[in-house]
C-alpha cells in the first residue's frame, strides 16, 4: 500500500475546540486545556479566527504568543499550511508575523506568502488610530497594518518556554531536538508505543522515511536502563 504524506489539518470542531487547544499551546484563554495537539494546525485556526472573524483578542495573544515561541515552531510545516489556505487575510498575517521574526530565516518563504497591499486588520477606523497612535512597532511596514493601541502586549496571556514544556511534550522535545518532525513524532510515541511507521507519519504530517528512523531509534532507546542504573559504559548492552 502506498504512503501518502497528510497535508491539511482537520478543523476543530467548535469554538470551544480551538479556544482549548489555543490553551494547551500556551495562550491563556478561560477554558480547560485539551491535552497536547499540533501546534502548527493550533496556530493556524488561531490566525484564521483571528483575522478572518475579526477577533482580536485572538490576534493579540497569537502575536504575543509569536513573538516568545517561535523559534520553537516547525517552520517547514507552517509554510506548508499557510500556502495552502486560500485566505489573503490568514496569508497576510502570516507574512507579517514572519517578516517581524525575520532573523530567523526559516520564516523567509513565509514573508513572500502574500504579495498583495497592505491590509488593515479592522474594518474602520485604521487611518485615524496609527495618525494618533502610530503603527504596532512589531508590525510596521509589514502586510498589516495595526495602530499602536490595538493589540494588547501583556506578559500573563502567554505561557513561557520553560512553562510549555512542562505541559506539552512535543514542545519539550523541540526544545531538546529541534523544532522539526522528528521531536513530535518522538513525543507521539511517548503516548503510544504501537503506533506503525505509517500512522507515526500521517499524525505528525511527517515523512515515512522519518517516522521508521524515528521508530527505530525510540525502540533501541526503550532498551536501554534507567541512567541511574549506569555503572559504567560496560553495563549498557543492546540487544
Amino acid at each position: 500500500m502506498t504512503f501518502s504524506r497528510a497535508l491539511l489539518p482537520s478543523e476543530p470542531e467548535g469554538n470551544k475546540a480551538l479556544t482549548s487547544n489555543m490553551v494547551a499551546i500556551g495562550m491563556n484563554f478561560a477554558a480547560r486545556s485539551a491535552g497536547e495537539p499540533n501546534i502548527e494546525d493550533t496556530l493556524f485556526f488561531a490566525s484564521q479566527e483571528a483575522m478572518e472573524k475579526h477577533d482580536l483578542r485572538v490576534l493579540s495573544i497569537l502575536v504575543r504568543w509569536f513573538g516568545i515561541h517561535a523559534a520553537w515552531v516547525n517552520a517547514d510545516r507552517l509554510i506548508k499550511v499557510v500556502g495552502l489556505s486560500s485566505s489573503h487575510r490568514v496569508r497576510a498575517l502570516w507574512s507579517a508575523l514572519a517578516q517581524w521574526q525575520k532573523k530567523d530565516h526559516r520564516f523567509a518563504r513565509l514573508i513572500s506568502s502574500y504579495s498583495g497591499p497592505r491590509l488593515d486588520v479592522t474594518e474602520e477606523g485604521t487611518e485615524f488610530q496609527i495618525q494618533r497612535f502610530g503603527e504596532d512597532s512589531r508590525l510596521q511596514g509589514s502586510a498589516i497594518r495595526v495602530a499602536a493601541n490595538l493589540l494588547r502586549d501583556r506578559t500573563a496571556d502567554v505561557l513561557s518556554p520553560a512553562e510549555l514544556a512542562r505541559r506539552h511534550r512535543a514542545y519539550r522535545w523541540r526544545v531538546v531536538m529541534g523544532p522539526g518532525y522528528r521531536a513530535d513524532m518522538w513525543a507521539a510515541l511517548e503516548r503510544d508505543r504501537t503506533l506503525s511507521a505509517a500512522e507515526l507519519a500521517r499524525k505528525t504530517y511527517g515523512s515515512f522515511a522519518t517516522a521508521w528512523r524515528v521508530r527505530r531509534d525510540f525502540g533501541l532507546v526503550a532498551k536501554l536502563p534507567a541512567p541511574g542504573r549506569w555503572k559504567n559504559l560496560h553495563d549498557i548492552s543492546v540487544q
